[in-house]
């Protein structure tokens, strides 16, 4: 247990909780270090392959930046908050991550809060979950890659329309506008992340790895023939020459479930 987080490990499974409940779960140097570590231990890991994202209590996942811990270094030494370079929460900066991260959004996702879910592959939401980039409200701008990130994930207009007012979504209308992958009754949130999280578990952890690194890099690729033809995707080579893709046809024509070794 971190003084700003709580991690448990359940078998091939990882979950990380922001831990800050008295200020919203919001971020400050200190925690997004705590979280970093925690996220380049599971990276590191050969025996995590998902992980969950949540915030502790039952009113935010994260608030974001914590805008008094900013306020008063200004204030004391005239300096920024300096976030590790791995990024708001050990993830918005993180591009070389290709195991599967969920966001359990159970509360508050503000600014930075919604920076890190966007980071992550799922977005699981509680109905009472709400979602803003309202850094212009206060003199900033979603410097986490909510810029980069929300416009790559609905339609333009519909980003704008929340980047440049600031203005909270609910749940139910971040499922409609696509960058939600579900929504469930509160009570329900954390089973619901966990049963998304077994369904992953289900399939191999190399074919996973080699789906997200292909899928995530191949978006930088505007033209669709090249970004097919050039597979040379290092987890996907991975993949064909791992013990995995020899058990997945061995166990379909056994009649058996496979036992996937992640190597």
């Amino acid at each position: 247990m971190g003084q700003y987080s709580t991690v448990a490990r359940d078998g091939h499974l990882l979950v990380v909780t922001i831990n800050r409940p008295d200020v919203y779960n919001a971020c400050h140097p200190m925690a997004n270090e705590e979280l970093a570590a925690e996220f380049d231990r599971f990276a590191a890991d050969p025996e995590l392959w998902v992980a969950i994202i949540t915030g502790a209590g039952d009113k935010a996942f994260c608030a974001g930046n914590d805008l008094k811990y900013h306020a008063e270094l200004r204030a004391r030494t005239g300096d920024r908050p300096k976030h590790p370079p791995q990024g708001f929460g050990g993830l918005t900066a993180r591009f070389d991550l290709d195991k599967p991260v969920i966001a359990a959004v159970n509360g508050v996702a503000m600014g930075g809060g919604f920076e890190i879910a966007l980071a992550c592959d799922l977005i699981i939401a509680s109905e009472q979950a709400v979602f803003a980039l309202p850094e212009p409200r206060v003199g900033l701008a979603a410097g986490a890659g909510g810029l980069q990130r929300l416009p790559r994930t609905v339609p333009l207009k519909q980003a704008m329309g929340m980047m440049l007012t600031g203005r909270r979504v609910s749940a139910e209308e971040g499922m409609r506008l696509g960058f939600v992958t579900a929504v469930v009754p509160h009570a329900q949130l954390m089973a619901e992340a966990r049963r998304w999280a077994e369904l992953i578990l289900e399939c191999s952890p190399m074919s996973v790895r080699a789906t997200k690194q292909a899928v995530l890099r191949s978006l930088d690729v505007a033209d669709q023939q090249k970004a097919m033809q050039n597979m040379n995707y290092p987890a996907f080579a991975a993949m064909a020459r791992s013990e995995d893709t020899i058990e997945g046809p061995k166990a379909f024509a056994e009649k058996r479930k496979p036992l996937w070794k992640g190597r």
